[in-house]
């Protein structure tokens, strides 16, 4: 066996030297070896909370508050919302892709290259779609209303596997 980008590989033939023996940390699937970039969720101290409403995929309103700093994905995880994050927050996926349906949008930071490249995959990309997990929240986000889409692309290494 071994490691290629993170997905362990059977090898035809004699194994590259490099092949021997995979690192410990590239051996775990992908979600196991990239760590969250935030983490957890933070209580919010009163008077300092920041609201944000989920609307699901069924279309119930779900009214969090937030403390700021924290990321919209950790935020819909910790709440049993049906947002997947299969990077584990690492922005290699679009499986947080939200839809912002406040006028919130532009008080967000713009996105960068790597969450642009991600969005590119997502289902039912809009001009004001996010990635869940890049989406810090802020004091200029209290009143946020965003949508989960109704379905996601999750691209899994056995998506590609000859047939």
């Amino acid at each position: 066996m071994a490691c290629v980008r993170g997905i362990v590989r059977p090898w035809a033939g004699a194994r590259p030297a490099c092949a021997a023996r995979p690192p410990p940390s590239l051996a775990r699937p992908l979600s196991a070896s990239v760590p969250a970039l935030h983490g957890h969720v933070h209580t919010p101290k009163a008077g300092e909370e920041v609201h944000i409403t989920f609307v699901t995929k069924e279309g119930e309103r779900v009214e969090i508050e937030a403390a700021e700093g924290d990321n919209l994905l950790d935020l819909a995880q910790a709440n049993d919302l049906d947002m997947e994050g299969a990077c584990g927050g690492s922005c290699a996926c679009s499986t947080c892709h939200v839809v912002v349906e406040s006028d919130h949008y532009d008080a967000m930071e713009e996105p960068d290259d790597d969450e642009n490249d991600m969005l590119d995959l997502a289902f039912g990309l809009t001009e004001t779609s996010r990635l869940g997990c890049q989406v810090r929240v802020s004091r200029a986000l209290d009143g946020l209303v965003v949508s989960l889409p109704q379905m996601t692309r999750n691209l899994q290494a056995s998506d590609f596997a000859k047939r």
